[in-house]
């Protein structure tokens, strides 16, 4: 049976991704520090969700470069472990968030919105960079998902902030804590459904190859 690839595998990734991948780098694990410390002090769900979603995307921008100059194989194995990952980080949210609701503690809002519009300005100068790669295959997709999110999780953040000093209570931030998970876990099983057709396409086409050469 013909392949239906009409190019062989891509060697090298679209110019600029690697650089990009670099500066989201270090923009991620800044704001995990950052927000990682202001959410002890606050005692915010939605912040310290924010803080873990930044940690993880550091470390799939680092699988990510791990992976770039590799095969289309390898690349949707590696969007698929990231799927795997947002997956599971939407997951641990919604439990967190569970927890705190038994706990009953309020956050406290100021910080959650100053720390909030510092992250979305991080965020969203790393998604308009990242924005005409959003197009690629499924490990550039899912980095471009991972920004897109993040941007609209701390515009979630500083709503929830502003509901906790409105109110004097922690729903608000418990509500935006659990949207955030739901998120996490659309984009992550989406990442998925992309990684398998990757993988798909990439062994049906290396396998022609194959039959060829043993032949």
């Amino acid at each position: 049976m013909a392949c239906s690839c009409s190019a062989p595998e891509p060697k090298s990734p679209a110019p600029g991704f690697r650089k990009a991948l670099w500066i989201a780098l270090a923009v991620n694990l800044a704001m995990f520090l950052v927000e990682g410390f202001a959410s002890i002090q606050s005692g915010s769900v939605s912040l310290m969700a924010d803080a873990i979603d930044f940690f993880g995307d550091s470390a799939n921008y680092l699988l990510s470069l791990s992976v770039l100059s590799m095969g289309m194989l390898w690349r949707g194995r590696a969007a698929f472990v990231k799927g795997l990952t947002m997956t599971v980080f939407g997951l641990v949210v919604w439990i967190r968030a569970v927890w705190v609701v038994q706990s009953g503690i309020t956050p406290e809002p100021l910080t959650m919105g100053a720390v909030g519009l510092l992250a979305l300005v991080a965020n969203v100068s790393v998604a308009v960079m990242l924005f005409r790669f959003r197009g690629g295959d499924s490990d550039m997709r899912s980095v471009w998902l991972c920004s897109r999110n993040d941007a609209i999780s701390n515009i979630a953040v500083m709503g929830a902030a502003l509901g906790v000093f409105g109110t004097g209570s922690a729903w608000p931030d418990l509500i935006v804590a659990a949207i955030m998970g739901t998120l996490a876990v659309t984009a992550g099983t989406s990442v998925i459904r992309h990684a398998r057709q990757d993988m798909s396409e990439a062994r049906a086409c290396a396998t022609p190859a194959t039959s060829e050469h043993v032949r």
